[in-house]
């Protein structure tokens, strides 16, 4: 069936439209989604006004798409590159009035902006980042880290506002003056922003990380970072991995065109980060918006699940609270999400990624077998994709251990559902590894079994097919024993996450190497194998097998010997189950945030009545099935997602899916 058509097997429950008031998606206010901007104008050195009319008209440009946070660069109302100008009054007055026209235009507007000045303090001179809205100064925050060295020399004109804390007037207004200032959204308290300038990032200890553990969650950078060969990637990094260590967003809005380019050169390079990842970046060398979506509650669940992160209120912080009228306004996304973010998008992460995984997996179970004293493994295979990668993963960990692969025992067991492809391409792989081959047929032994019990072979319930999977399990266990060895389970995350699995049938084993592997991830660590090795026969099963639709092969084949069983007809896409599971586990989020994630990264592939019903089944077959994840056996986990009763989920079995659907109930689409 193909992936769009899906909805139309859907029960007319989930398709017909929902009368109840209120039931069209919404709430997304809730989300966390900030819809932020860092903007380079084209200056004019030493002409504030002008520089504020540049300033202006970008503002106007980011009303429209509705930015709740704008930051510009530093001394953007002067220009960076003023030099001893910055000492005369004339520049600094104007700069203060340009400011004021600015604050007017900002009247009626809920946006936060973000702005880069001179500004004097008890005769010292400041380089400060002004914040402010609907006409009100919000604050002044200092430079810290005054650069004087190669191409700079602030301290010739700037002081250091590490320990200033005091209050000033400006446009006429009070207003609080200090680098330890905390900027707080009343009604998304998860927004929550500070500021560093530009070298202050670049210190030891950068201010930033002090705002992290006072609660900011997005830190901004108002910057004039000159260019020089190299400087772009440095840069670039260094904002990427402190978002990361903070956990934090972060944004950084740098100088460009009109600055001086006596002795230096400035490229517009902006960019926004959120903990660790680069959601977008300006083209160097260019003026205008960056502009893209931060999520505070991604970051703010970071903060609570990594309990290292000792964030905390600091006295010594002054907190200025601002109000968004309705909250966080409703933004329209931007940004992207990957369908798969089990697996890397770029083909050369991907390749070393997959190296990696399937080296954690190999080496777990070469420890298992060296603790055990074993020098055998059994492997039930199918022709399936699971099975395939789980002696694949296994003949690495022999040639790992220094043990001959013959003492690999790949076993299939032809019955009721197994097709003459998966079989063929059962065999060929194993040969091809140079495993040894053994083949049981169990169609006898379960036909023996239904009539113990008093089960008719043709009814084909779920009796028909757990009878099958746990005959199978029976004859691995004992001819484990039989050889001396163990037996490795093939059994993927995902399958456990649904729980698609018979309990203490393919549930059950004495080492599970795919368990923290979803199935997504299963698909491309099989097509890298079959793109690493230089056996063509080889590789050739592999393609095979990537192409076969994936099935249990519980139910008699259809007339024309092909699959009759496809697992995704049954329990939903596993892109899409994967896609779920990641948010769910990895970041906590509610259900209607990833249903609209979901609806982002699937749009034109699934229509979102599909998406609705896979999630709500999604959250019926994980909280039902816990029982069967609480006993599982032992494997490595090779992600940042895992499903362990000892590691990773600690769930009750018992625990009720009845907030979580309650939750899905409410933007039931219509």
């Amino acid at each position: 069936m193909c992936r769009a058509g899906i909805c139309a097997a859907l029960p007319l429950l989930y398709r017909q439209k929902n009368a109840r008031t209120g039931s069209v998606e919404r709430g997304f206010m809730k989300d966390g989604f900030v819809k932020a901007a860092a903007a380079t104008p084209a200056l004019r050195v030493a002409e504030p006004m002008y520089n504020a009319a540049q300033i202006e008209a970008l503002m106007e440009e980011a009303k429209k798409q509705n930015v709740s946070l704008l930051v510009f660069p530093e001394l953007c109302l002067t220009g960076y590159t003023c030099g001893d100008l910055f000492l005369q009054d004339a520049l600094l007055t104007g700069a203060e009035e340009a400011l004021s026209k600015l604050l007017e235009k900002s009247r009626g507007s809920d946006m936060v902006t973000v702005v880069g000045m001179p500004f004097t303090v008890n005769a010292k001179l400041y380089n400060t980042a002004v914040f402010f809205q609907n006409g009100t100064v919000l604050g002044m925050v200092p430079k810290s880290l005054i650069p004087s060295y190669s191409e700079f020399y602030e301290g010739r004109h700037y002081s250091s506002g590490e320990d200033v804390d005091t209050e000033v007037v400006l446009c006429g207004q009070t207003v609080p003056f200090g680098m330890k200032q905390l900027f707080v959204c009343r009604e998304e308290k998860r927004f929550c922003i500070a500021a560093e300038i530009c070298e202050d990032l670049w210190g030891a200890i950068p201010p930033s990380s002090g705002h992290a553990l006072a609660g900011a969650t997005v830190i901004v950078n108002l910057s004039a970072s000159n260019e020089v060969t190299g400087k772009s990637v440095y840069r670039r990094e260094l904002v990427k991995n402190q978002s990361a260590r903070l956990f934090a967003a972060y944004i950084y809005a740098d100088a460009g065109e009109g600055e001086s380019t006596t002795d230096m050169v400035y490229s517009g390079h902006n960019i926004i980060a959120e903990n660790g990842t680069v959601l977008a970046e300006s083209e160097r060398f260019t003026t205008g918006l960056c502009v893209t979506e931060i999520d505070v509650q991604r970051l703010w669940n970071e903060r609570r699940r990594v309990t290292t992160f000792a964030a905390k209120p600091l006295p010594e912080y002054r907190t200025v609270y601002f109000s968004l009228k309705n909250g966080l306004p409703e933004c329209a996304l931007t940004r992207t999400f990957a369908r798969t973010p089990f697996v890397p998008e770029d083909l050369l992460a991907r390749k070393e990624r997959c190296t990696e995984i399937t080296r954690m997996q190999a080496e777990g179970l070469k420890k298992r077998l060296l603790h055990t004293s074993v020098k055998s493994a059994v492997v039930g295979i199918s022709g399936g994709l699971d099975s395939t990668l789980t002696l694949l993963v296994t003949c690495q960990a022999f040639d790992l251990a220094g043990f001959d692969k013959k003492r690999i025992y790949a076993i299939t067991m032809p019955c009721f559902g197994t097709t003459d492809r998966t079989y063929r391409n059962a065999l060929t792989l194993a040969k091809e590894l140079g495993t040894t081959v053994v083949e049981i047929p169990i169609a006898d032994s379960v036909s023996r079994h239904f009539e113990d019990i008093g089960h008719s072979q043709e009814i084909h319930d779920l009796t028909y097919e757990n009878a099958q999977a746990r005959e199978r399990t029976q004859v691995l266990m004992d001819y484990a024993g039989k050889a001396g060895g163990l037996v490795v389970g093939t059994g993927d995350m995902s399958e456990l996450a649904l729980g698609w699995a018979t309990y203490n049938g393919d549930h059950m084993s004495m080492y599970g190497v795919n368990a923290s592997v979803p199935k997504t991830l299963v698909r491309y660590l099989t097509s890298y194998f079959a793109e690493e090795t230089n056996n063509q026969a080889l590789a050739a099963v592999l393609r095979d097998i990537l192409d076969t639709p994936v099935s249990p092969e519980l139910l008699p084949p259809s007339g024309d010997g092909e699959i009759a069983q496809k697992t995704e007809d049954l329990v939903g896409p596993y892109e899409l189950h994967d896609f779920f599971l990641y948010y769910v586990l990895r970041f906590g989020f509610m259900p209607h945030k990833i249903y609209r994630l979901a609806k982002a990264a699937f749009s034109g592939v699934y229509e979102k009545e599909t998406i609705y019903y896979w999630l709500e089944t999604f959250y019926k077959r994980f909280f039902s099935q816990q029982f069967k994840r609480s006993c599982l056996p032992d494997g490595p986990k090779v992600g940042s997602v895992a499903v362990s009763p000892r590691g990773d989920l600690r769930m009750p079995s018992d625990a009720s899916a009845k907030a979580w659907l309650a939750d899905l109930e409410r933007i039931k689409p219509v």
